[in-house]
């Protein structure tokens, strides 16, 4: 039995581990995208043919990978804790035995292990353990079973990695001492792990124990402090750590409370501090250099960077002893402090690059913290130093001159968030500055005024600081947007940002609670506090918003709630020592820093989860060309700046030295001409411009191409391509199209506002129109049909101008979001684009159906069900109601196209590819709408519910298309049809599981949804009904009178006013509630809508337009309903001063309004003198409804051309002529006649023209509204004439 056990604990534990790995797999769909991206661009056919087969079946199988692994995942996914201790522990031994090994000295590399290499795979391993420990903490914390197993897995994939790592450097070192240490600080990190993962299995047991919550947090502390362990062993980090060491004993000095007397005299202690100063300026160069080479490199450079601090302080304390005041000591010693913090976070800075190179923001936080040590050891001087005026402004300048020059090594990554079009302006304005600070060195150096020459100096220099780094901003950006580098990815988060917002609240904290910050400097940190915070929460929202993770969505929220919370406290604290800059005060602000760094801290390690970030871009060999002009112009620039500033401190104190100003000319002659190239440089390379041009010569090359074929086609000239099928030259023009489609909004969000992504995208979309040309022609010339052949052509034509017409609006914008005027262009570009792929897509599937090809129409339900697995977008503005109600319209039409597919199976088999051309289109939708309402649906499983049988209810749509293709080949197969019919029916049922997810999600809202199709049900069953009382063929069934049901009317009439008042209240009050008001109020709407309906044909046939009317009416307060319920859907759970709780209180005024006219109708019908005027005031009242809803900015559903527009202004003519005629004859028949026919007039011209307003965007929307609209204001007062004329002859 034991055996037993152990054999099937071992295979479970194998089981989860392969679920593990092929939920890895399904990472794979990019895979996929870009294979059928690659397909259009590849020439061997043959080749070409087998990578989109490939790509088809590698899809087909993730999609039913993807089924599966949620299946097993749900049954086994509790297992997956144990699984991941039985790792660690196993890792634990595995370490036990290396160690052994190693002291028999048998402990070797393996084959491709070096010290380098393993060493920067323990640094970057070292993060990923910590950032999944935080995501198991979360989870466990939560009590979330699902994603803590899935934490605790990948705690332990990372710690496989650590622990190969750790054995590797083991095994590479040839200090044993060391190789020891590894070990042990390995094994002590896979104990502390195992303790965690129990401890986080315990917490799921009592996810609100405060008691399990503390002892997971003592684990995970000592986790972290043994991982801190096993990264200090590698080597390198140790002689970075003494380093430190040496500093903070060092500045153990600055602490006493009485300083030793100077034995120096003033000259020399300010000597000894000026050379100290530039050992030390140059030593931390020296580090940043280091960090780039070998570890022996950063621990020579780490020990003398340290023994120049030694020194510096040394000076620096002898300068303070020669301080007169102690005030003035005590502000040299605040800023030797600053000296020592600065130092410390450059040796922490060089030592987190050299352990992990390739960390985000590792490279601009280093230069960042040199920078911070310049500028400490430039105040101390400038505090210090009493040099003739101008020196030390020369003297400083030079230093940061000397640290900024690094950014210009090989810029490959993002210097700061500048756009490229900020980076212009930064350029512009700087040069600016510094012409005019230049144009001040020299006319003060000349006329002797030093303090001045000083101040335009240091101008200078900030001038010069900002110029580099907008230069090296732009490089960045440059190399990034070349074509031939690898565009970076997006991710989840951005941790450049949350690294610079974490440098720059700890340093601005710092500043707050140093007793030398004056008011001013208090009140900047403040500033910057507030703003790096707010970003951090905003992007805690859009982050929380975008993800899928229901633990990562809570974290997210949670963190930026504790950084507003800690921020809040802190700018509390920031007021009161504003008031009064106290010592207290200043413990209270000291105190509140430290739970928002600790926020910040915590957030920042969460956000640096591999699962969240993005993926860094690579510069080509090409980017790095262009980059050139730019980065030798700067630095050409920075050289030339540096001499003048030498030259210039040289003339200040000798001004009268000819030869010297003549060097100072030329100086800045060659800072001008640099500055000059710069910008010439910056703005040649303007990202993705040259790409733009490159494209819209390629793809006019690509018209005249077609317009060719097009010409030879007309005269029947155009020869047959022979060496491939039709069917597979369709599939190549599917598949370019389906590309060309999906690259259309990525050009349009680069042509916004992404000028680095631009030229990425304009050439890989112009890569595909000449694929597209030979497809379309090599169609073309296959097909029979002479009007077959033109219509290919010409869509292929549109498509390829609509593309000129965008790339044309893309190179206008530019990627610059302050070119607003260039937008509106660059969206109807986008919009006419997607409708000439639109356009093309029906015509192939048309092709490809009608001859059994179904392959495209599978793909494109493959890639819908690929798509349920992304993360909804930052923007999306809709609710789980919007969501749900657009789900339920696309799963409602798949279940009628099957259905319809189950009788043409039988009847007409050649119809079913036009069938399963639409079931794919709405599966498209009802995936994208389906992933939304998922991710908006509460609580959390019926999301996840929703999302999976959206995915089962594709495996069905499936199968039925394939099913189709098949009978369409062989249309008397009856096995065929009878599969198809099974599969008809399968899709039916997974369609009602869709449903019933939707309704468990909300069942009123559910209710809702299916009212208001048992209305429109009923809505148009009554303009059936008044087709046939206009025909005059609605009659009685007996010999009833109207009185007969008039009564009946009534009552069912007050029962509808009750059930909309319960309808009304229902919003606001539980999904059952408002389930059970909105099945009463269609049950009670199709009771009264039967009995007018038998009242209506009571009256006989022969007086037909006052059936009309009394229809008329009930259809009026059926609209009404179906407007109230949507109304209420909407508003539900909403609160009070919500936007649609006015419009339910809207729809609700109009209901009651209708109702009301329903009932003066009924009275009116039998009193034949008011019967006209009661069919006119109605009429008016439908009018005014009508204009109410076409002024809205609800799209209609089908679409109209603008001659059917024209046609249907006939129709007010005709009423209006009506309208004076009754007038002038007062009969009350006429009067009936004219109400009902200016009701339909109205009605049918109103909807074409909203149509026409809605789909044809190229017409401004004043310009397709106003006359139409001016028509119906025209009308409405010829009405309410005819009808006061009326009144008043009936009142005479």
């Amino acid at each position: 039995a034991k055996l037993q056990i152990q054999v099937f604990s071992h295979g479970l534990h194998k089981y989860l581990q392969a679920i593990g790995t092929y939920r890895t797999l399904l990472t794979t769909n990019k895979m996929v995208a870009s294979a059928k991206a690659a397909v259009p661009t590849v020439t061997d056919q043959a080749a070409a043919m087998q990578l989109s087969q490939c790509a088809k079946n590698l899809a087909t199988s993730l999609a039913e990978l993807r089924t599966a692994s949620q299946k097993a995942h749900e049954a086994c996914g509790p297992m997956e804790i144990d699984s991941a201790l039985n790792t660690v522990q196993t890792l634990k031994s595995e370490l036990q035995d290396a160690k052994m090994a190693a002291v028999d000295g048998q402990l070797k590399p393996l084959p491709g292990e070096t010290l380098e290499k393993c060493a920067q795979d323990l640094g970057s391993t070292s993060k990923a353990v910590g950032s999944s420990m935080a995501q198991l903490l979360t989870c466990a914390a939560q009590g979330n079973e699902h994603y803590t197993g899935v934490a605790a897995r990948e705690t332990a994939q990372a710690l496989k990695t650590l622990a190969q790592a750790a054995r590797g450097v083991a095994a590479s070192t040839t200090d044993p001492v060391a190789a020891h240490a590894m070990l042990d600080s390995a094994r002590d990190v896979m104990e502390g792990s195992a303790m965690l993962i129990q401890e986080a299995k315990q917490a799921l047991a009592a996810p609100g124990d405060a008691d399990s919550q503390q002892r997971l947090a003592q684990v995970a502390k000592a986790v972290s402090h043994s991982l801190n362990n096993c990264v200090n062993c590698l080597p390198g980090q140790k002689d970075v750590d003494v380093a430190l060491k040496s500093i903070g004993e060092s500045s153990k000095k600055l602490l006493v409370d009485l300083l030793p007397p100077s034995s120096k005299s003033f000259q020399e202690a300010q000597s000894e501090l000026n050379q100290a100063a530039a050992d030390l300026n140059q030593s931390a160069g020296e580090v940043v250099h280091a960090t780039r080479g070998q570890s022996g490199e950063l621990a020579a450079a780490s020990g003398k960077f340290s023994d120049d601090f030694d020194e510096f302080l040394d000076a620096g304390i002898e300068m303070a002893g020669q301080a007169q005041t102690k005030e003035d000591q005590i502000q040299v010693i605040g800023n030797l402090k600053s000296i020592s913090m600065a130092s410390s976070k450059l040796l922490l800075a060089a030592k987190s690059l050299s352990v992990d190179p390739g960390a985000p923001n590792a490279k601009n936080l280093l230069a960042a913290a040199a920078r911070a040590v310049t500028e400490s050891i430039n105040q101390l001087i400038t505090l210090c130093t009493q040099q003739a005026p101008g020196q030390k402004e020369c003297d400083n300048a030079l230093r940061e001159l000397e640290t900024v020059k690094g950014m210009l090594d090989n810029p490959n990554e993002p210097v700061s968030d500048l756009s490229y079009f900020d980076c212009i302006e930064g350029v512009m304005e700087n040069s600016k500055a510094l012409g005019e600070s230049m144009a001040g060195i020299s006319q003060n150096a000349k006329t002797g005024d030093l303090l001045v020459f000083g101040e335009c100096v240091g101008v200078a220099s900030k001038a010069l600081c900002g110029l580099t780094e907008a230069a090296a901003q732009a490089a960045y950006l440059v190399g990034i947007s070349d074509p031939n580098s690898q565009a970076g990815q997006q991710g989840l988060v951005d941790p450049i940002q949350f690294a610079r917002a974490n440098q720059a609240i700890q340093m601005a904290c710092q500043n707050l609670v140093d007793p030398a910050s004056s008011p001013s400097q208090v009140l900047s940190a403040a500033t910057i506090v507030a703003k790096h915070t707010s970003a951090l929460c905003n992007a805690c929202r859009i982050a929380s918003s975008k993800t899928a993770n229901p633990v990562a969505k809570r974290h997210f929220v949670q963190s930026a709630k504790e950084v507003a919370n800690s921020t809040a406290n802190l700018v509390k604290t920031i007021k009161a020592l504003d008031g009064d800059f106290s010592e207290e005060n200043r413990n209270k602000c000291r105190i509140a820093t430290a739970p928002l760094i600790e926020a910040v801290e915590n957030l920042t390690a969460f956000a640096s989860n591999p699962e969240f970030v993005s993926i860094p871009a690579q510069i080509s060999t090409e980017g790095s060309r262009a980059q050139e002009p730019i980065l030798v112009s700067a630095k050409t620039m920075l050289e030339s700046s540096s001499l003048l500033i030498k030259t210039a401190r040289s003339l200040a104190i000798n001004p009268k030295d000819p030869p010297t100003w003549s060097v100072l000319a030329g100086h800045s002659h060659t800072v001008s001409d640099s500055i000059k190239s710069l910008i010439t440089s910056i703005r040649d390379k303007a990202p993705g411009q040259r790409e733009c041009d490159y494209s819209i010569d390629g793809i006019n090359r690509c018209i005249r191409d077609i317009e060719q074929a097009s010409l030879a086609a007309v005269s029947q000239s155009l020869a047959t391509r022979d060496d491939i099928s039709v069917e597979a030259l369709q599939e190549q023009l599917t598949s370019v199209v389906q590309e060309i489609g999906h690259l259309i909004d990525p050009i349009a969000t680069a042509a916004r506002g992404e000028a680095a992504q631009l030229g990425h995208k304009v050439t890989q979309l112009a890569s595909y129109f000449e694929p597209l040309v030979l497809a379309a022609v090599g169609v073309a010339s296959k097909t029979l049909d002479h009007q077959q052949q033109m219509t290919v052509l010409d869509q292929s034509k549109t498509l390829a101008e609509s593309a000129l017409q965008m790339l044309y609006a893309a190179k206008e914008g530019g990627g610059n979001p302050k070119a607003s005027h260039t937008h509106d262009a660059i969206t109807e570009a986008a919009q006419l684009m997607k409708e000439a792929v639109d356009d093309i897509m029906v015509t192939l599937n048309e092709a490809a159906s009608e001859v059994g090809m179904v392959g495209g129409m599978v793909d494109s339900i493959t890639e819908a069900m690929s798509k349920l697995d992304e993360s909804t977008p930052a923007d999306h503005k809709g609710t789980f109601v919007d969501y749900q109600t657009t789900v339920v319209k696309y799963s409602k039409a798949i279940a009628i196209t099957a259905q319809e597919m189950m009788t043409k199976s039988v009847t007409n088999p050649e119809e079913l590819g036009g069938l399963a051309s639409q079931m794919t289109n709405d599966y498209g939708h009802l995936a994208l709408q389906g992933r939304m309402a998922a991710a908006t649906a509460e609580p959390e499983e019926i999301g996840f519910q929703i999302k999976t049988r959206v995915q089962e209810l594709g495996h069905g749509c499936i199968f039925l298309v394939q099913k189709a293709g098949a009978l369409q080949i062989c249309p008397t197969d009856s096995y065929t049809k009878r599969e198809l019919i099974e599969c008809a029916r399968a899709v039916t049922e997974k369609v009602s599981l869709v449903l019933s997810a939707l309704q468990a999600g909300n069942k009123g809202t559910q209710a809702c949804i299916t009212a208001a199709s048992a209305v429109s049900g009923i809505i148009a069953d009554l303009d059936t009904t008044i087709m046939f009382a206009t025909a005059g063929t609605l009659n009685a069934e007996n010999n009833e009178s109207f009185a007969d049901h008039r009564e009946n009317i009534l009552k069912t009439a007050k029962a509808l006013v009750e059930d909309t008042k319960l309808l009304v209240s229902g919003a606001a009050s539980s999904q059952d509630k408002l389930a059970q008001a909105a099945q009463s109020s269609a049950n009670t709407i199709t009771q009264l809508a039967e009995v007018v309906k038998l009242g209506a044909a009571s009256l006989g046939s022969d007086d037909p337009e006052t059936q009309v009317v009394l229809i008329n009416a009930i259809k009026d307060v059926a609209k009404a309903l179906s407007d109230l319920i949507g109304a209420t859907k909407g508003a539900a759970s909403k609160p009070a001063d919500d936007p649609s709780m006015y419009q339910l209180k809207g729809a609700a005024k109009v209901m009651v309004t209708n109702v009301t006219s329903l009932l003066k109708t009924v009275k009116a019908v039998e009193d034949e003198a008011t019967r006209g005027t009661r069919a006119l005031e109605a009429t008016i009242e439908y009018i005014k409804q009508e204009l109410t809803v076409f002024q809205s900015n609800e799209v209609p559903e089908k679409t109209s051309s603008p001659e059917e527009s024209i046609r249907m202004t006939k129709g007010i003519t005709m009423a209006t002529a009506k309208a004076v005629a009754a007038g002038n004859s007062c009969r009350q028949e006429d009067v009936i006649a004219t109400a009902n026919l200016s009701r339909k007039a109205v009605a049918d011209m109103l909807t074409a023209c909203k149509v026409k307003n809605c789909f044809h965007i190229a017409v401004p929307a004043n310009a397709a509204e106003n006359p139409f609209h001016g028509c119906v204001r025209a009308f409405s007062p010829a009405v309410l004439c005819a009808h006061m004329l009326i009144l008043e002859l009936s009142l005479n």
